[in-house]
């Protein structure tokens, strides 16, 4: 299969750059999967993911479903994108609410197993499909989601590394989610040492090729940059424009962390 990587694109670019059925439905099916897959992770009752461990926290202290926790969270998040001046992609809208309803989907069709072995091989399946889901939707190139707008946006304006403010980030709501009720078990050490190399394999996979399209929304933005150097562009005073979805390149390490939720 052809292998390629995710090209950066403000909101309006990712609308315009073809291919967009192929797109529309690969940003579905990997999210309805994304659901399926923390409704799994939730049913083997090993351990969650640290952001689950938190919705699943709040979850604990008020009378609505797991899912609509997760899409009250979402909005939530992407309210903190507006002082971050981060642009939300049609996929970072569909993940605020689909992701939420595939879960409660989930969570009223599979039960709990009672065998061990049943529960880890829920655990680990899910692991795995929430990779392969991640891999699908990020792939469809339409922005990020919620969460990791918000780590790429305080990255962007802090000029932090992407793994110091990640794994801020992801301590702190583990740690509030915990003191919630979330649970924190097997799988949340799984998770955090196995979600990396898994979306790493199917990322380049299932990423897009935009071709033409593609490389004309390359070469416009090269174009900007060389017209542009000098003073300031647009936006705000600090001379930076709004960030595009999608942008997760670690100037610091040298690195390119796979996106998330």
């Amino acid at each position: 299969m052809t292998r390629t990587s995710p090209t950066s694109m403000t909101p309006l670019e990712q609308l315009r750059a073809g291919r967009t059925m192929r797109r529309l439905t690969q940003l579905a099916v990997g999210l309805t999967l994304y659901g399926v897959s923390m409704g799994m992770m939730l049913r083997s009752g090993l351990g969650l993911d640290p952001w689950d461990v938190f919705h699943y926290g709040i979850a604990q202290h008020l009378p609505v479903s797991f899912g609509t926790v997760v899409i009250i969270v979402g909005v939530a998040v992407l309210l903190l994108w507006i002082p971050l001046r981060q642009w939300p992609g049609l996929g970072t809208i569909a993940n605020v609410i689909v992701i939420g309803v595939a879960t409660d989907g989930t969570l009223a069709l599979l039960s709990a197993p009672g065998a061990m072995v049943a529960r880890v091989a829920l655990l680990l399946g899910g692991i795995v499909l929430n990779g392969l889901a991640g891999a699908l939707y990020i792939g469809s190139q339409f922005g990020p989601g919620p969460r990791d707008g918000l780590m790429t946006g305080l990255v962007r304006r802090s000029g932090g590394s992407i793994r110091v403010v990640r794994t801020s980030i992801e301590l702190t709501v583990l740690i509030v989610g915990w003191l919630m009720g979330g649970v924190v078990g097997l799988g949340t050490i799984l998770y955090a040492v196995l979600i990396g190399p898994v979306v790493q394999v199917f990322l380049p996979i299932f990423t897009v090729p935009l071709g033409t399209h593609g490389s004309g929304v390359q070469r416009q933005h090269e174009g900007e940059h060389s017209a542009g150097a000098g003073p300031a562009q647009g936006g705000g005073g600090d001379g930076e424009g709004p960030a595009r979805a999608g942008d997760v390149v670690d100037e610091q390490d040298g690195a390119v962390e796979p996106l998330q939720r």
